[in-house]
């Protein structure tokens, strides 16, 4: 863990945030899309379920539907208009080459410079196991960076696309960049609230005080390294 990290790099213009889960982008990653897209940047969701196994008291299909409406509506509150979902099983996601394929695919169609995904270690903060899908997904992410980029690795998969400079990882125990998000954080706290029925089944807590806590209780600590700003946090590959 660095004592102290590098602004994230600004020149580009064009992102692609690909993760399991709806709901895996609001919680600590949202604040610093707000802000890009605040500076005319384009951001785009791709999504590998619809989170459809994730409301205990709500069975797949209609989980599936709530927990979509939920995620376009969090997209919007920061500037992201763009959200795909890819279909596969929520839990029991596989790492291979057709994952690899259908993230290959999405980076041609949105042509990136920056690709976001979401830690794929096997814990979080060292003690929390990690759950298979983000594994699969951030590892597939890594990977389809480079196939994206190859025209003889799914040449199926649409026109290649090599312009990925940088993977930036969220929500990892060793991050290397960050972003100032004083001025998003109020939307990354609205953002995570869209998640209201996710968030219902999920804790017996006030849902704002949730999200609220947990976003700005989050950026403040990562201010000691930054600066003492609010700051959302990555692991930055270049490419």
């Amino acid at each position: 863990m660095t004592d102290q990290l590098d602004p994230m790099p600004d020149d580009w213009q064009r992102a692609l945030a690909i993760v399991a889960h709806p709901d895996d982008l609001e919680y600590g990653c949202a604040a610093a899309v707000a802000l890009w897209t605040d500076a005319g940047r384009e951001v785009s969701y791709v999504l590998a379920t619809r989170g459809e196994a994730g409301i205990d008291t709500l069975e797949p299909a209609k989980s599936a539907q709530v927990r979509e409406r939920e995620q376009r509506a969090s997209a919007a509150v920061v500037g992201v208009r763009e959200v795909e979902f890819l279909d596969h099983s929520d839990g029991v996601i596989e790492y291979g080459v057709a994952l690899r394929r259908d993230l290959a695919a999405a980076i041609r169609r949105h042509r990136p410079e920056l690709l976001i995904t979401l830690n794929f270690d096997d814990t979080w903060g060292g003690s929390i196991w990690n759950t298979p899908d983000h594994v699969a997904v951030g590892r597939a992410v890594m990977d389809a960076a480079g196939d994206a980029g190859n025209r003889w690795i799914f040449p199926d998969a649409g026109e290649p696309w090599g312009g990925v400079r940088w993977v930036a990882v969220s929500g990892v125990d060793s991050p290397t960049h960050a972003v100032d998000v004083t001025d998003g954080l109020e939307r990354g706290v609205r953002s995570l609230l869209e998640h209201r029925a996710y968030i219902e089944a999920l804790t017996d807590e006030d849902p704002e005080s949730y999200a609220r806590n947990l976003i700005e209780g989050y950026a403040k600590e990562e201010a000691k390294r930054f600066g003492d700003r609010p700051a959302v946090t990555f692991r930055l590959y270049p490419r």
